[in-house]
């Protein structure tokens, strides 16, 4: 066997389809872009047109198959909607990546319902409901991947973590439901848990020079985040590769969480 075919069976995802939210811009940008050019047909969902046919745009000039589906995550009926139109391009998936969120977090003596809904909507709701769309088909298929962005304050609480941080810790609870309930039929979920990035969501702490700086040097490796950094550990979370990983947070992070 050639390194190349022993490579391609353990991580190329040839034949497979994708569905990625959050996917035109930040971490979902990369891993769509990631699972595309890794051989996945790809398909991106999120709200503002403008970035998702930017992204789409860039990835078929590179040869790659991927779609994109302008949805709201906020409401039950959009999650349904934005699930029913994208297995309209390349059929059921057989990978979710569950990327899109908001990130809201006023002081906790001001956390009112409505930010407590927002965020529990886009951030666990969503998830929850396009596992319970795709999870049983993969399942009955026999592969499939489902992937969370989670973030540090899944794990403690810093930076005003409020209604933010539980929906990250309830969605690391989620992968693991999901793991038991479909890993025995070929299913894996996991989380990836990033550490400080600097995207479009993060960008209360990213226009603040000496806070960027700070972060930075509280990880191992002496800088903050990029998109591409989750590159390599998102196709191997999708791949053949990872079938016996299940249930688990990769820390993506350059070592934050242990500094």
């Amino acid at each position: 066997m050639t390194t190349q075919n022993y490579l391609s069976e353990l991580f190329s995802l040839d034949g497979r389809v994708a569905v990625v939210t959050g996917g035109s811009s930040g971490i979902g940008r990369g891993i769509a872009g990631a699972l595309a050019r890794a051989g996945a047909a790809v398909v991106i969902v999120a709200r503002k047109e403008a970035e998702l046919a930017a992204t789409v745009d860039e990835l078929t000039a590179d040869g790659c198959k991927a779609a994109w589906v302008s949805g709201d995550l906020s409401t039950r009926e959009g999650v349904r909607a934005a699930a029913e139109a994208a297995v309209e391009p390349f059929g059921e998936p057989d990978i979710l990546v569950n990327s899109a969120g908001v990130n809201l977090r006023p002081p906790m003596g001001e956390l009112g319902d409505d930010v407590w809904d927002t965020t529990m909507a886009v951030n666990l709701d969503a998830p929850f409901l396009l596992g319970q769309r795709f999870g049983p088909g993969m399942a009955e298929r026999g592969y499939g991947r489902i992937i969370h962005i989670t973030s540090q304050q899944a794990h403690r609480a810093f930076v005003q973590s409020g209604a933010y941080g539980v929906s990250k810790g309830a969605l690391e609870s989620l992968a693991r439901s999901q793991a038991e309930a479909w890993s025995p039929h070929g299913v894996t979920a996991n989380t990836l848990v990033p550490g400080f990035v600097m995207t479009p969501l993060n960008q209360r702490l990213s226009s603040d020079p000496e806070k960027v700086a700070a972060l930075a040097a509280r990880t191992l490796v002496g800088r903050n985040g990029l998109a591409d950094d989750f590159a390599g550990a998102a196709v191997f979370l999708a791949s053949p590769a990872s079938a016996y990983v299940t249930g688990h947070a990769l820390f993506v992070d350059g070592g934050f969480s242990v500094h």
